[in-house]
């Protein structure tokens, strides 16, 4: 180890750095003067730009950026000269300390500026523009710094990046370093952006056995949360014990005795039977329980509201459907199709109902009436759906306010509804559009706050992606021989005819390769290679379309991509896309988050749902735009697509990414004027028939697709082979877990 050498110097800027394995290229100031930066790379996630780095490594030369330092591990240390301190403090380390206010601070105290901060920090009033409450907040950043920065060292030992550890002192406090030792599952379940693995890993360095029941039991729990992420409500319990020895790499017996005990505690799991999504013998499913307790309120909600003797409509059952539908041409200059006639009987006369229909089929005309009749007999109409996108067109076609679902049940922090079972919405007629991005636990807290005798309608299209969230809701309410009435809308509209964006969606639906030839809103941009591809479809994002048909290239032009990775995946493209449209200039304020930039004018997505935020909770899918970033304050300002300012700390940055191009899963419930659609061969394993058809759905005007024919094609031919692992079609007819025992 006689090569190991020390190096020190202020870290002046980082260019690159991966957040996942923490591998950082930065430049350093070694003091040598003539402005010589150094470059070294290695660990050093978690080092903030300004700080003194002692830095231990091995000094080697690249052989494009010449001589580096490669880091093996790094303390920080407190700068000693005014240059260093006021790099220091106005790195945007402090909150409220800005480069202007760490010129100031360092002119009036020179050296000793930073003891002044630690021992004296009632002194800093003497700087010209700090007032006591500046001060003050000055003083409790600085200890909370220090405290973190405590946390951050004994973090950094086990391999935890700091932005992590920052999340870990918040929730924490002063007990982190004890929870980290004593209870590190904890944190996976606890603490948003750590999984079991990461916990796994501090749990090893901490020295938990590696057959610990502790760890078996947070491994099992982790697996059922992994496939809630990927849509199922509970998995089949073999399935879960073999996925638990896989991951835990421990013996089968341990993973069935922990799974016994997880599920003989109440706030484990529950183990039920119940028929198999795939048909044939019964499984018994293993839920986490708030998915468990969902799944029966849900159906048992609907099967109640079904059956009730109240009806808050009551003047529909013996109306004079003649009369009523010959006014209701007279209102909207149109008469409704047989099938839309029916569904707005059902809608009106039934308690819960359901609408579906693919594009150009009139579900929008037929809400449309159905609002309009319950309103000329004085009925409570309330509007929702589950994005602010949906819930703006809902209003626009019906002339009546719609809210997000989230802030008509006036979600608080924690996630609990104002409205539910005990304090119903005041409402006769609930109507919910883009009802196929309703999850389980969603949905069911919807249908909780409908009042008894109240009427349900879910409209939306049972052909596209299923819900982001676990369960498939739409679906299930729609299976045969369930209780709730449905209407199907399949003709296609004459003036929808005349819309290639319409036509092909009902081509590709149907297993049909969409026509691209001689259409003015339909595009194919021929390129087999995926670099290419992807290159070709920012080119067409950013420039092309906005030069032809004079759209706004940030707010009216989509990329959609099958997959998040590779050089055609939402990912790569984003960073492609904000260089083409909102690309850095000297007088724009960004900030560098982990591998990422934001800038003021960006379109970001929020990628979590988080209940503390805004008026009632910022939720996963969320976009809008970077409209201000305060370096003193470390806050950047996000207007969202519903009017709603919101405040994110720098250290909670990772709960944004950028929205130029995002995956298709994540377009759910969205339109928009125009979309670009990037399908390559690399995305092979992703490209299905509904995947496809929700993309091409999710435009009003324009779609482009770039790629390859054979990919498409694939796309087109491949339905989507497995169901979600969910019981609610069979707990509404009436099923429970008993039938089978």
């Amino acid at each position: 180890m006689s090569n190991m050498a020390v190096l020190e110097g202020v870290l002046e800027r980082i260019t690159y750095a991966n957040e996942e394995n923490g591998y950082t290229v930065a430049r350093v100031d070694t003091g040598r003067g003539a402005g010589d930066l150094l470059t070294v790379v290695g660990a050093l996630l978690g080092a903030q730009v300004g700080e003194s780095l002692r830095m231990e490594g091995r000094w080697g030369s690249h052989a494009q950026y010449g001589k580096q330092f490669t880091v093996e591990n790094y303390t920080t240390v407190l700068p000693a000269t005014i240059q260093g301190i006021r790099r220091y403090l106005g790195s945007g380390l402090i909150k409220g300390i800005g480069p202007v206010m760490a010129d100031r601070i360092t002119t009036h105290f020179g050296v000793d500026t930073l003891d002044i901060i630690e021992q004296e920090p009632k002194r800093l009033v003497e700087v010209p523009g700090l007032g006591p409450k500046r001060t003050k907040m000055i003083a409790a950043a600085w200890e909370e710094q220090k405290a973190i920065k405590e946390v951050m060292v004994f973090l950094q030992g086990v391999g935890v990046s700091t932005s992590i550890a920052v999340r870990i002192y918040k929730k924490y406090e002063d007990a982190s370093i004890s929870v980290v030792k004593n209870q590190p599952y904890r944190l996976a379940a606890d603490v948003w952006g750590i999984g079991f693995l990461t916990a796994d890993r501090i749990a090893q360095a901490v020295g938990i056995p590696h057959d610990s029941p502790e760890r078996v039991k947070a491994g099992l729990q982790y697996a059922l949360s992994q496939s809630s992420d990927q849509g199922h409500c509970y998995l089949p319990e073999e399935r879960l014990i073999a996925d638990g020895v896989k991951l835990l790499q421990v013996d089968t017996g341990l993973v069935i005795e922990c799974l016994a005990e997880l599920a003989a505690d109440p706030e484990g799991v529950v183990r039920e039977k119940v028929p198999s999504p795939e048909g044939g013998e019964p499984v018994t499913a293993v839920y986490l329980v708030p998915f468990h307790r969902a799944e029966l309120s849900l159906a048992g909600q609907v099967r109640r509201l079904l059956r009730t003797e109240e009806d808050r409509m009551p003047a529909f059952q013996d109306v004079d459907w003649g009369k009523a539908l010959a006014w209701l041409a007279t209102r909207t200059g149109a008469s409704l199709a047989p099938e839309q006639e029916q569904a707005v009987r059902l809608a009106l006369t039934r308690k819960v109902a359901v609408l579906t229909g693919g594009p150009g089929c009139g579900k929008s005309f037929t809400v449309r009436s159905i609002v309009e009749l319950a309103r000329a007999k004085k009925a409570k109409v309330v509007l929702a759906a589950p994005t602010g996108r949906a819930a703006k067109r809902l209003s626009e076609l019906t002339g009546a306010e719609a809210s997000t679902v989230h802030r008509l049940l006036e979600l608080k922090p924690g996630g609990d509804a104002a409205y539910d079972r005990d304090r119903p919405l005041d409402a006769d007629l609930v109507v919910v559009d883009e009802a196929s991005m309703l999850d389980l636990l969603l949905a069911n807290k919807l249908v909780k706050a409908v009042a008894p005798g109240a009427h349900l309608l879910l409209v939306g299209d049972v052909d596209q992606l299923p819900s982001v969230g676990a369960g498939e809701v739409l679906s299930d309410l729609l299976a045969e021989g369930g209780p709730v009435p449905a209407v199907r809308l399949t003709r296609i509209f004459r003036q929808a005819q005349q819309s290639g964006v319409v036509t092909n969606a009902h081509r590709i639906n149907a297993g049909q390769p969409p026509l691209t030839e001689g259409l003015s809103d339909f595009f194919l941009f021929v390129e087999d290679e995926t670099e290419d591809a992807g290159r070709l479809a920012v080119d067409v994002a950013a420039r092309r379309i906005p030069a032809k048909f004079g759209l706004d290239a940030r707010r009216d032009v989509q990329v959609l991509a099958p997959m998040h990775r590779g050089p055609a995946g939402a990912g790569h493209l984003n960073g492609l896309l904000q260089q083409a449209i909102t690309p850095g200039r000297p007088d724009l304020p960004e900030k560098r988050f982990g591998g990422r930039v934001f800038r003021v004018g960006d379109k970001v997505t929020q990628i979590r749902n988080n209940y503390d935020k805004g008026e009632n909770g910022v939720f996963n899918g969320t976009v809008g735009v970077v409209t201000g970033l305060d370096a003193d304050e470390q806050k950047l300002t996000v207007r969202t697509d519903e009017d709603e300012e919101i405040g994110y700390d720098f250290d909670e940055l990772d709960e944004l990414a950028h929205a130029y191009a995002m995956t298709i899963h994540r377009s759910q419930g969205s339109e928009y004027p125009a979309v670009v659609i990037p399908v390559t061969t690399s995305a092979w394993m992703m490209l299905q028939r509904n995947l496809l058809y929700t993309a091409v759905t999710r435009a009003k005007k324009l779609v482009v697709l770039v790629g390859s024919r054979k990919a498409i094609g694939q796309a087109v031919r491949t339905v989507s082979a497995g169901r979600r692992c969910t019981a609610l079609d069979f707990r509404l007819r009436g099923g429970s877990g008993e039938d089978f025992s």
